[in-house]
């Protein structure tokens, strides 16, 4: 028999110890993976009325009226990559999110004394702009959704192919700039704000409490971010709706919507109720389903 020295490392329970590291870390981003896929498939009909209004300036009962024409065919057309993109983007929201948030303050606040508040916000910033890189999504969700492009592309990777051979890569990221305005931002102020609104909200007692507290807490801030943020979407969709030519700036796109729409910033709203009623489910479900599993696992 084999005598162990009581001064010998445990190494086995040093390797368990970093595997259940790991697995903490990486659970931020399945627990926000889950919660965008339930979203997503909940929402969608939404998002596609939402984006008609966007597109061309028209009522909700308009945009309505035009899926109803265009049958449930289409309705769930463009489904593939919002469900990738949503999936991916917000699990990278949650999980870099996290991330950033341990290893900047080794790093920033030990030598600049930054307080935790800046060190957090530019964590999320971080994270807004490192999901940016999945902008091809939103791309290919924009030209799917698009009734002019119906009969142009058959499905998501046919639409793939046909930039890239057609376009290259570059076609792929128009409307690169405005998600970069938008996600920076809205992410600094979504986790800023998170914690603080809960705590205004009555104390939970249960955990379907806890549960609803989420909800609010994540629907109320959707739809503000929602309604702050909603000219770049709308200027977005503008851009990924083009096909090939010059890449016009923010601002020229957005100087070209007010002009069609008689130079009336309302307009430029167009849709903004049903997106904020949308954002209110959304990220009510985003939030509370990520916040049940992050409890559960």
């Amino acid at each position: 028999m084999v005598a162990v020295d009581p001064q010998t490392p445990d190494l086995t329970g040093d390797v368990r110890a970093e595997a259940e590291r790991s697995l903490e870390q990486q659970k931020h981003y399945l627990c926000g993976s889950v919660a965008a896929f339930t979203n997503i498939a909940v929402t969608f009909p939404i998002h596609k009325a939402l984006f008609r209004q966007q597109l061309f300036g028209v009522s909700a009962a308009e945009a309505v009226r035009q899926l109803r024409k265009d049958g449930l065919r289409t309705l769930y057309r463009g489904l593939l990559p919002p469900m990738l993109q949503k999936t991916s983007t917000v699990a990278l929201m949650f999980g870099l999110y996290e991330d950033f948030s341990r290893l900047l303050p080794r790093h920033i606040a030990a030598a600049t004394a930054a307080p935790d508040l800046l060190t957090r916000s530019l964590a999320a910033v971080l994270a807004g702009t490192a999901e940016a890189v999945l902008t091809p999504f939103e791309r290919v969700q924009t030209l799917l959704q698009d009734p002019r492009h119906h009969a142009r592309f058959q499905n998501t990777s046919h639409c793939f192919r046909k930039l890239l051979s057609d376009y290259g890569v570059r076609e792929c990221y128009r409307g690169l700039v405005p998600i970069l305005l938008r996600n920076g931002p809205s992410n600094a102020l979504f986790f800023g704000l998170r914690g603080p609104i809960k705590e205004l909200l009555p104390e939970a007692e249960s955990e379907a409490g806890h549960l609803v507290n989420d909800f609010i807490c994540g629907g109320v801030l959707g739809a503000v971010l929602g309604v702050v943020f909603y000219p770049l979407n709308v200027v977005k969709s503008r851009a990924q709706a083009q096909i090939g030519g010059e890449f016009l700036s923010s601002r020229a796109i957005l100087l070209t919507i007010l002009q069609e729409r008689e130079g009336k910033v309302t307009r430029l709203f167009r849709g903004v109720h049903l997106n904020y009623q949308r954002s209110v489910l959304s990220w009510g479900i985003i939030n509370a389903t990520y916040e049940l599993l992050l409890k559960t696992l």
